[in-house]
């Protein structure tokens, strides 16, 4: 979610072919249908549930119902308006609006951090911690985003949303094992001082654990790309570097489509 490196845009509509999903990115594809799969699992999992309700009417008071369910639909259809986003501007728009994407997914994150500020309302001190934890990297993803939407293409903004959606998604994990399963057998203590200051704790683990895991991924691609990547340039075409000379033409033109492309009419 938000997390990936810099993809080079999509050509005009009319060179793309006549391949309806060609130029249709998997990444939009999978929001959807992941998400909309989660919807139904909110909905109706376990077989037999209806979630469905919002306020239970025969009630004098009129409650609302399925409150953590029908904020995670809202959470999942915000990635899934992002997916759909994703969709329209590869396919359907005569160019690609990458900033547009941005938008939509930086959204997405936005209403994760406001839906788990209310989501830990009235619970106990450990489950408070970790979704506190939990908003920091997701906060930090979101506002990554936003910020990409006006300076795009810049690599230490790429590093640093990498790397907060790796801790987002490793916290994610030790938040499941946390709450629901923890390998001890017993289950955290929120009266504990020495139980809270070591979510912090770990949750600091995974930050420094995430960057090693950035930086290994990083020296490994550098190294395969020096050393190994001469083996196998000749298997396909040969890149050369674009003069660069002001007077050039082909240069300026290049530069024009370039400027067409990431204001993508916005």
């Amino acid at each position: 979610m938000g997390t990936e490196g810099p993809k080079l845009p999509l050509p005009p509509r009319e060179k793309r072919g006549h391949n309806r999903w060609h130029w249709t990115t998997v990444e939009g594809v999978v929001k959807v249908a992941l998400t909309f799969t989660g919807i139904l699992g909110e909905l109706f999992y376990p077989p037999g549930v209806n979630r469905t309700r919002l306020v239970d009417w025969e009630a004098p008071q009129r409650p609302f119902l399925f409150k953590e369910s029908w904020q995670h639909i809202t959470m999942y259809s915000f990635f899934m308006l992002s997916g759909v986003v994703d969709i329209v501007s590869q396919r359907h728009l005569a160019r690609q609006n990458e900033r547009l994407e941005q938008a939509a997914e930086a959204l997405a994150f936005y209403m994760v951090v406001l839906l788990m500020a209310t989501h830990i309302e009235n619970r106990g001190s450990v489950e408070v911690r970790v979704h506190q934890l939990f908003m920091l990297p997701t906060f930090l993803v979101a506002l990554v985003l936003s910020i990409e939407v006006w300076v795009p293409s810049q690599p230490t903004l790429w590093v640093l949303k990498t790397w907060m959606g790796l801790v987002l998604s490793s916290w994610l994990l030790q938040l499941c094992v946390v709450l629901y399963t923890p390998p001890s057998g017993q289950h955290w203590r929120g009266d504990s001082t020495e139980d809270m200051a070591f979510l912090t704790t770990f949750f600091c683990w995974h930050l420094g654990l995430m960057a090693l895991l950035l930086a290994a991924v990083y020296g490994l691609c550098s190294l395969w790309l020096r050393h190994c990547s001469s083996g196998v340039g000749s298997l396909g075409p040969r890149y050369k570097m674009c003069p660069t000379e002001s007077s050039n033409e082909e240069l300026q033109r290049l530069q024009e489509e370039e400027e067409e492309l990431q204001n993508g009419g916005v």
